[in-house]
């Protein structure tokens, strides 16, 4: 299950983040810069499936983008109802 959430976290990143980020003409050392994350991470984030995310990282792209972290995890859970604990 940890494998399969930390997934769902970095596909939710990329889809409503990093690629409309790059649509509109960003680069992913932009994203980085502007996020307070390294570019390395960005590629992670974007290619390895197996990649978990710190939650370090995950609060330093939150605050960035000026959401808290239980804000994330709602629009989350919205994407990807399956990771819902009831």
């Amino acid at each position: 299950m940890a494998r399969d959430i930390n997934r769902a976290i970095c596909l939710f990143i990329t889809e409503e983040w990093i690629d409309p980020f790059l649509a509109n003409g960003g680069t992913q050392v932009g994203f980085a810069d502007n996020h307070n994350i390294l570019e390395s991470t960005v590629r992670k984030i974007k290619n390895n499936p197996n990649y978990r995310i710190p939650v370090e990282t995950l609060f330093k792209i939150c605050h960035e983008r000026g959401i808290s972290m239980s804000d994330f995890f709602k629009k989350l859970m919205e994407k990807f109802p399956e990771f819902e604990i009831s």
